[in-house]
């Protein structure tokens, strides 16, 4: 789902190693986050390129372009 430009619980829990259920907070985090700066979002998944940049993974970024 790489082409996805949103990321779900179950692949933030896969990516970084926590449970589903802590997957959704941090979801909820970032989400807050973006919304602090108005943009929207949707309940449940996050942007995946904000996921990517706020977890340190920008060189993946570069590498899917």
């Amino acid at each position: 789902m790489v082409n996805n430009k949103f990321i779900n619980a179950q692949e933030v829990a896969d990516e970084i190693g926590v449970s589903k259920s802590y997957a959704y907070k941090i979801i909820q985090k970032l989400n807050k986050e973006l919304e602090e700066k108005d943009i929207l979002t949707v309940s449940g998944k996050v942007n995946r390129k904000y996921f990517m940049e706020r977890f340190g993974y920008a060189e993946k970024i570069e590498e899917r372009k």
